[in-house]
């Protein structure tokens, strides 16, 4: 049978340069090349676009109103797509109802199972949701934890009522609240709240409502009193009046959150609790490690359930296979890390009938121990041979080993890049002449001279979590690694403990740094003060004008270089605007020069251009900055909800590198990065250390294991098998730790 190809022609998205290619179908291809080379303009913003797009078309207008938005990609045509379904990097999110047993559907079964099977008898499904009235607990509605009043937070018990001991908003003395408790007479109001008798407290804060007289402007009325407590519970928590997000951050600053004292935490009421399987309840199995209740499953013998049970170890089969075998299906998902998320996405596509779709990847190593990478390639291969196309970005040379074909994007960054330097398999990629071709077969040697520190950062024992009551020594001045395998602990430790007793320590995650078009890489990083007082000096004008945000933007657009048409029940429609032609400020600005260029050609420069551009002192320094941390690609006015998660990251580094004295936490820096770009980060680490700060880095790559002063290994397994510390020191040491896995792959 002939191999059928999506053929792509001149595609121009972003810095692509006319790209034209063929990519099999029915095949495993892998997109890689240097960060901002163009692989995910190729993939995401051309291929998975236009297949969006062209779905779209196929449903009503109506049915449109409820759907993604999907623009026209840059390209002359593209032939032969499938349906695409992306899986990507983004979180899972969620609010609190939704766990891992919610998402993947296994929960739904298990209900069905306890609605068969369980005994007693309690009635139908929805009797063990935790999302439905019938099987919630009614005290917390099913969410397992309560918001309460924290009222050492609302009083401050060194003052008496008239010294404003009631801490809380709208109870400042002389306020009509504040009158709801000092003039009912319960109260001596010059007496410290300190001093209260039991009965006294008891009555300020916990009392039940009851009716009373209280003494308004020398008469009586009719009042109900209530403790403090109640009343707040019942005015800010208990409330479906909509609170703005300012009177919301109030509120919080005076709550806590706690378990459930009816159900403490379980979720489920008495009833649903009630109905056992093989001694279990339906929140015992779970609670459990997943691999755990597959052995409970597999003891049910009931010829009459066996699809049902059947169904379900499938489910939790395929989990452990892709590495999540230490996670419990009460898991909230807005805990899971963007790789656990994304594990957890092709789970539920492994379930899947649909056959000939396009599934889009991208780095799905992220996260994942060179130990469990095996596992991600195995499931790879098994959408594939279901008759998919599987279409992958990915930097992990232990993936690329398994693609049918490689596309390597390149030969640099941003508009160095752009093109297609190689086409073929991943034997003669070894022999090509790319940067991905020269790194794919090298590593760093060991640092056989580590740094030595005498003093520590040390947190008291914890058991948060699956920590087995231990204690986190970080050397001071040193670059630390801490390692181990996915739910070993290691994010526990760091952003849990040691996060919590050293709150100065600054965290450069990768979350995203603005979600809003109107922000870009110089804003952000400060430059763009800079740039805007040097337009102005030089033609004697306003800074303002010089910011889209403010006095200098098109009036006709609000400065956002489009106009969006909102056409009843057919997709909104963007167009560029006529007045600015796209480019976001009044014509009149356009005429302010610097050195022969105006404020937009400005903004289009890349950060390497900028910098040989500027001669001011505090401009290239920041530049420079950027240019260390491997973004010399972007533009200066690129906005950031354009940025991935690790360009996110190595943004915020890129601000934090000139300062010293502080304590520096990373969280898996090297997503996203190429090969030939882990020395680039390696370097900005040491540059850091040589300052004087602390670097905590939780890693994976194994060229950032070889480079650290020192090593914590956490594990010896994910979840419940794991939570000790199996090593602390340098390099060498780990490697004759028998327990530790990470040694075994250095």
């Amino acid at each position: 049978m002939e191999t059928e190809f999506i053929e792509i022609l001149g595609a121009r998205e972003n810095n692509l340069k006319n790209v034209s290619l063929k990519i099999p179908k029915r095949k495993l291809t892998i997109f890689t090349g240097v960060s901002g080379s163009g692989k995910s303009s190729i993939v995401f913003d051309t291929i998975a676009q236009e297949a969006g797009r062209e779905l779209n078309e196929t449903f009503s207008n109506f049915v449109r109103t409820f759907l993604p938005k999907y623009g026209r990609p840059e390209v002359d045509s593209i032939a032969n797509l499938s349906t695409a379904i992306v899986v990507d990097q983004k979180r899972l999110g969620g609010n609190s109802r939704s766990t891992l047993g919610t998402v993947t559907d296994i929960n739904s079964l298990l209900r069905l199972l306890f609605s068969r099977l369980g005994e007693p008898k309690i009635g139908l499904s929805f009797n063990f949701s935790f999302n439905d009235s019938h099987g919630m607990c009614q005290t917390c509605e099913g969410i397992g934890r309560i918001m309460i009043l924290d009222i050492d937070k609302a009083l401050n018990a060194e003052k008496s009522l008239n010294e404003g001991a009631i801490l809380l908003p709208g109870f400042v003395v002389g306020t009509w609240q504040w009158k709801m408790y000092a003039n009912h007479g319960f109260f001596d109001n010059d007496k410290k709240i300190k001093d209260y008798t039991e009965e006294e407290y008891d009555k300020l804060v916990y009392a039940k409502p009851e009716k009373v007289l209280i003494n308004i402007m020398d008469g009586e009325m009719n009042s109900t009193y209530e403790g403090l407590m109640g009343k707040f519970t019942r005015q800010n928590i208990n409330t479906d009046r909509e609170k703005s997000p300012a009177n919301q951050k109030k509120i919080e600053a005076f709550t806590s959150i706690q378990t459930c004292c009816d159900c403490n935490g379980k979720r489920y009421n008495e009833t649903a609790l009630s109905s056992k399987i093989l001694g279990y309840n339906i929140y015992d199995m779970t609670s459990m490690q997943i691999d755990e209740l597959v052995q409970v499953l597999i003891k049910i013998d009931d010829k009459a359930f066996a699809p049902i049970v059947k169904s379900i170890l499938e489910r939790l089969e395929n989990l452990i296979n892709i590495g999540l075998d230490y996670l419990s299906l009460t898991r909230e998902t807005s805990t899971l890390s963007g790789g656990e998320s994304q594990r957890v996405k092709m789970v539920k596509h492994l379930t899947s009938s649909l056959t000939d779709v396009m599934y889009i990847f991208d780095e799905p190593s992220i996260g994942l121990h060179s130990r469990d990478v095996h596992r991600l390639n195995e499931l790879l291969l098994k959408i594939r041979d279901k008759g998919n196309t599987v279409i992958v970005v990915e930097h992990d040379p232990e993936v690329m080993k398994i693609a049918d074909h490689i596309v390597d994007v390149g030969p640099k960054a941003g508009s160095q890049g752009g093109e297609i330097v190689f086409e073929g398999c991943f034997d003669d990629l070894l022999q090509a002449d790319t940067l991905t071709g020269k790194f794919l077969g090298k590593k760093l040697d060991i640092k056989e001279s580590p740094r030595i520190s005498h003093e520590f950062y040390e947190t008291k024992k914890s058991s948060i979590n699956n920590l087995k009551n231990v204690s986190l020594q970080i050397p001071k001045g040193l670059f630390t690694v801490v390692t181990g395998v996915a739910g070993s602990g290691k994010s526990t430790i760091v952003n849990a403990v040691f996060i919590k007793e050293y709150p100065e320590a600054v965290v450069i995650d990768q979350n995203a740094v603005s979600a809003n078009i109107r922000s870009n890489s110089a804003t952000y990083t400060g430059i763009m003060d800079f740039i805007r007082q040097i337009f102005a000096d030089e033609n004697k004008v306003s800074a303002g004008l010089f910011s889209y945000n403010s006095e200098g933007g098109c009036p006709n657009c609000g400065g956002t270089g489009f106009i969006e048409a909102k056409l009843s029940f057919m997709d909104s429609m963007k167009t560029v605007c006529g007045d600015c032609e796209g480019k976001r400020y009044k014509k009149d600005v356009l005429g302010y020069l610097y050195k022969g260029k105006n404020i937009v050609d400005i903004m289009e420069m890349s950060i390497t251009e900028a910098n040989d551009f500027f001669e001011h002192k505090e401009i290239m320094k920041k530049l420079k900055s950027i240019i260390d941390v491997g973004l010399q690609y972007m533009t200066l006015g690129q906005p950031l909800n354009t940025l991935s998660g690790g360009e996110c990251q190595r943004l915020k580094l890129a601000k934090e590198l000139n300062k010293k004295g502080n304590i520096y936490i990373m969280d898996e820096p090297t997503t996203g990065l190429h090969m030939s770009d882990i020395t680039n980060i390696l370097s900005i680490i040491d540059r850091l250390v040589k300052k004087g700060n602390t670097v905590i880095v939780i890693e994976h790559n194994l060229d950032i294991i070889r480079s650290a002063d020192w090593i914590i290994d956490m594990g010896p397994d994910g979840g419940n098998r794991g939570g000790e510390i199996l090593y602390s020191g340098n390099l060498m040491g780990l490697k004759e730790c028998k327990r530790s896995i990470t040694g075994r792959y250095l």
